[in-house]
């Protein structure tokens, strides 16, 4: 709650928290895990057309981190990422045009599920797959956007079975 506040505090457009940090939130808690497990970083995603500029993004990581520093911060527009992702992953990607398209373009289903604090308190969730890969413990490759090969380096890395070991892969 106290990393949803403050991210909704900033004031921008159609953001969201989501991807691993919530994955791993959900998942500490169907293990029963009693300390939860620190995120390897926050994921703060905006939709923002109007302001495309990266300088952005790297700004309000540092304020992030000023404000919450126990957090590593990666806050992105969605809006501008066909801009940069094929010079990070090899290869290019169509304009996004919603917040609720990007949230569907994650890696992983588990991991396209996000959710947003509005000022009255309410958490709106935003899970255009679906809850039940999320909830079932299920790491399904997402095909819109990521590789087969990508997909199997990303479950190799993250070492999903050995921290939750209820958690079923499902091979690309």
């Amino acid at each position: 709650m106290r990393v949803l506040r403050v991210t909704r505090d900033l004031g921008l457009p159609n953001w969201c928290i989501g991807a691993g940090a919530l994955r791993n939130a959900v998942w500490d808690s169907l293990h029963a895990y009693a300390k939860p497990s620190l995120p390897g970083d926050i994921d703060v995603a905006y939709f923002d057309a109007a302001d495309l500029s990266r300088d952005r993004d790297r700004d309000l990581d540092r304020l992030l981190a000023s404000l919450e520093p126990a957090f590593k911060w990666e806050v992105t527009n969605q809006a501008g990422v066909h801009l940069w992702f094929e010079q990070v992953f090899a290869h290019a990607v169509e304009p996004l045009c919603s917040i609720e398209e990007a949230v569907a373009s994650w890696p992983e289903t588990a991991t396209s599920v996000a959710v947003r604090l509005d000022r009255n308190g309410t958490i709106h969730v935003i899970a255009p797959l679906g809850l039940a890969d999320l909830f079932h413990m299920v790491v399904r490759r997402n095909p819109r956007r990521v590789s087969v090969e990508t997909y199997r380096q990303r479950v190799a890395a993250k070492r999903y079975s050995d921290r939750w070991p209820l958690v079923q892969i499902i091979p690309a």
